[in-house]
């Protein structure tokens, strides 16, 4: 994408095409105007065309540029906080909201698959948070009471069990979420956007937004070659934010993460590592994922990103990584390789914004992009269409608030994973 292999990597090689879009040129009006193409803004605009409602869709690049083309592809339910937190940090009211809301999302994400025929190598065996040492064992034996209690489909797997599923002796167990599951995200991206196209919704690329003023009860979404004067304004950019509403992205701090792709594995190699093509994460504080596309390519990635001294850092410890994980692998060669930002809040939940009257948008995926961003889409139309009022949507309305020592912070972890990964990790 953009000519650069190293944004989007083994999701641009094997996605569908994209649908055919323009930049925006001349003014538009409609009844709402969507900023961002990745998850949120086009299961926004996909809901809000079936509905009848007139929608353009603007993109600063492509569809799925941003988190939405570049994640590892685990359709996860829930957020990273414990289930029995979010009530403490959301209250009551909105924190069980949130807590069902998403627990079901990947049940939500499956649906729309299916319904509009959208091809993403789409996987429902669940995923298995890998328990690193006792102190892992802890906390995933939490995560399953927790959810256990709220009658969710999740299962504590022993040494034993974990080693079956995943091909490895390096887990004191694991929780199986049979909620979840995997898909190639960029596939998914581009087949909502297809999906949305099809609904009526017009969707513009390389447009982004520069400029946006309320004018009576209307609101002026300009880009550098044209304008969109509509009702409402969804905001759907997140960690990659630019322009008028960059305090979305401020409000956030970079989390870099890489990911590198094997060539395919022999048959041999399938049957003992992720059988069941679950997705993989484990418990460290500088953790990784790892997961198998539909043609047997293992996916594995970690905080870092790939660029300067990083890239032979992260890459020649994933190597190590690999070897102590999968000694059955032998030597790997990886087929392709790339990284992107996810954008952490201080709480690493989510926030709603309302911008001005009738511009919203949510964000702060934190790292859990595909089925918070399709559900919150939903949710927004609901609340544009009239079905879902401001005082019944699972998140508070909050300002945005920019974290302390955000640049420091972001430079401290794009090094502290340089020097972790190169002083080595255990398993």
């Amino acid at each position: 994408m953009l000519n650069d292999p190293r944004t989007h990597g083994l999701w641009a090689k094997t996605a569908p095409a994209a649908p055919p879009t323009t930049p925006l040129t001349g003014d538009r009006t409609a009844e709402i105007v969507i900023i961002g193409g990745g998850y949120t803004g086009l299961s926004a605009a996909l809901h809000l065309a079936k509905a009848g409602r007139s929608v353009i869709l603007l993109e600063a690049k492509d569809i799925g540029f941003g988190g939405a083309g570049r994640n590892v592809g685990l359709i996860n339910a829930g957020m990273w906080v414990m289930p029995d937190n979010l009530p403490g940090e959301l209250g009551e009211t909105h924190g069980e909201r949130l807590l069902n809301l998403l627990g079901n999302g990947p049940q939500t994400v499956m649906a729309l698959i299916e319904q509009h025929g959208i091809e993403c190598e789409l996987t429902r065996s669940g995923t298995l948070h890998c328990a690193v040492g006792d102190d892992g064992l802890k906390e995933i034996e939490e995560r399953a009471r927790q959810w256990q209690k709220r009658g969710a489909p999740v299962e504590l797997l022993d040494a034993a069990e974990a080693e079956r599923r995943i091909g490895t002796r390096a887990y004191r167990g694991a929780l199986l979420d049979r909620r979840a599951g995997t898909l190639q995200p960029l596939a998914y991206a581009r087949g909502l956007a297809n999906a949305a196209i099809k609904a009526g919704a017009l969707l513009h690329t390389g447009s982004p937004v520069i400029g946006w003023q309320a004018r009576g009860e209307r609101h002026i979404v300009s880009t550098g070659t044209g304008s969109v004067t509509a009702n409402w304004v969804i905001v759907a950019t997140d960690a990659y934010t630019t322009g008028p509403f960059e305090t979305v992205r401020r409000e956030q701090v970079y989390l870099p993460y890489f990911n590198l792709a094997t060539t395919p594995l022999s048959d041999n190699l399938r049957r003992s590592i992720l059988p069941e093509r679950e997705g993989c994460w484990d418990t460290k504080e500088i953790l990784s994922s790892f997961r198998m596309d539909a043609r047997g390519r293992l996916v594995f990635g970690s905080v870092g990103a790939l660029r300067g001294t990083g890239t032979a850092i992260h890459k020649g410890w994933a190597r190590r990584a690999l070897a102590k994980l999968f000694p059955q692998l032998g030597e790997v060669d990886f087929e392709a390789e790339w990284y992107g930002q996810i954008g952490m809040t201080d709480n690493a939940l989510p926030r709603f914004h309302k911008f001005a009257d009738r511009v919203i948008g949510f964000s702060g995926y934190n790292g859990r992009g595909i089925s918070p961003g399709t559900v919150f889409g939903k949710v927004l139309a609901a609340h544009v269409l009239g079905e879902l009022p401001e005082a019944d949507l699972p998140l508070p309305l909050t300002e945005p608030t920019e974290p302390l020592m955000r640049p420091i912070k972001e430079a401290y972890y794009e090094l502290g994973a340089q020097i972790a990964h190169l002083a080595g990790d255990r398993f």
